[in-house]
């Protein structure tokens, strides 16, 4: 039996809709502005805003996070470093309580090189030994053969760290050889995925450049950014999740005033709420403005921007500021405050990380869609603060209140 959500505001991902009813048959969308039958069962919106699911384009995450990310209206995680078992993956999929994942599995990364240094950090035991350590590769051999691994284990994409360290507090970390990534990328795009870049400096994001990536997990926060670097983003057809929640954190930054906003904090568990509060703090003499002009610059140059958070599978909150699910309506106050207009932000976090990640099911309120939907009192396509304002969320037709 269909459910009719009616008298809604309706951002379909792209722009508001003169539809005001939206119709779901079981886990999909059927219609857009169909009159309810007599009887039919309906939600009346009351002039409430229906959003489509909204889409974290970079987080590491647990089963805990895919929770927190469903109360906030997070609906999907495409997450950039990580592991899950095919028999996980299916567990997700089916768990509508949960928010859906795409991973990129296991990154890239050099040996000894990032995140080396922080899982050696976490790690450490008594006798100061490490328990565990990430995958790494040092020739083109290697990186066709981690490319060939993670895609038969079901990678969706592939992520390869191109990081030294200064911006994170460890500067001198190894890093993989242009060769090396570049043979990389190749087998990555012979096998019909796409590869997105760990790169927090202009350099690195040049030797990304250079390498043939299609997308950025961060925006480089070391130095402004120049005219050059942004045309040569905008004319590879680059995209850009500039993460600028954890890019404050590492600046100094918190996320305290999120945890203190009544629609957040009551909702966190405390371990979440003090990581919300916490903060990395490695790069102090970075500026914050200087990030936020680089966005401006990008979305003036045409480079699609996704909103992420770059959010910890655990609460940490040595490395806070940023959780699952709230800090992604963060990222848009952010994105805004660099620019973006309102609705310009909730398409970074809706159709199009769905268009760029080839996610054709989501990411918009379309017939045949599906239902991932968030409804919201108030208005975030002319006031993003609206956002946090959850009255229900819908992961395939299943309804949980806000």
């Amino acid at each position: 039996m269909s459910l009719f959500i009616t008298n809604a505001r309706i951002f379909d991902g792209d722009r508001v809709l003169e539809a005001r009813t939206v119709e779901i048959d079981g886990s999909r969308i059927v219609s857009l502005g169909r009159r309810p039958p007599t009887g039919a069962e309906f939600v009346d919106a009351d002039d409430a805003t229906l959003i489509p699911g909204l889409i974290d384009g970079h987080v590491h995450t647990s089963f805990d996070g895919l929770r927190l990310a469903r109360i906030f209206g997070v609906t999907t995680e495409l997450e950039m470093n990580g592991y899950w078992t095919a028999q996980q993956r299916a567990e997700i999929a089916a768990n509508d309580e949960i928010a859906d994942v795409r991973s990129a599995l296991r990154a890239l990364t050099a040996p000894g090189g990032h995140p080396h240094e922080f899982i050696a950090e976490r790690n450490k035991d008594k006798s100061g030994g490490n328990r565990s350590a990430a995958p790494s590769v040092s020739t083109p051999e290697q990186a066709v053969a981690h490319v060939n691994a993670v895609v038969a284990q079901g990678a969706d994409y592939i992520k390869v760290m191109i990081e030294e360290g200064t911006v994170l507090g460890h500067p001198g970390l190894p890093m993989i050889s242009t060769q090396t990534l570049r043979a990389a990328v190749a087998q990555a795009h012979r096998l019909g995925k796409k590869v997105v870049a760990h790169a927090l400096t202009l350099a690195a994001t040049q030797q990304a450049i250079e390498v043939g990536v299609d997308g950025f997990a961060h925006l480089f926060i070391d130095q402004p950014h120049t005219e050059e670097i942004v045309a040569a983003i905008a004319d590879a057809g680059i995209f850009v999740t500039p993460c600028l929640v954890i890019s404050s954190a590492l600046l100094g930054g918190t996320g305290g005033a999120l945890a203190d906003d009544p629609r957040v904090g009551p909702k966190l568990p405390p371990e979440w709420r003090d990581t919300l509060r916490g903060s990395f703090n490695t790069y102090p003499d970075g500026n914050l403005d200087d990030a936020l002009a680089s966005v401006a610059a990008l979305r003036e140059a045409g480079v699609d921007i996704i909103a992420g958070t770059d959010s910890f599978l655990m609460p940490l909150p040595a490395h806070g500021g940023s959780i699952h699910g709230a800090s992604l309506h963060h990222e848009l106050q952010l994105l805004t405050t660099a620019g973006l207009t309102p609705a310009e932000a909730l398409r970074a976090a809706t159709s199009t990380p769905a268009r760029r990640f080839g996610l054709d099911d989501r990411g918009r309120i379309v017939p045949g869609a599906r239902a991932d939907l968030v409804l919201i009192d108030g208005d975030p396509t002319t006031r993003i603060e609206d956002s946090l304002s959850i009255r229900a969320i819908w992961r395939r037709g299943t309804r949980t209140a806000g």
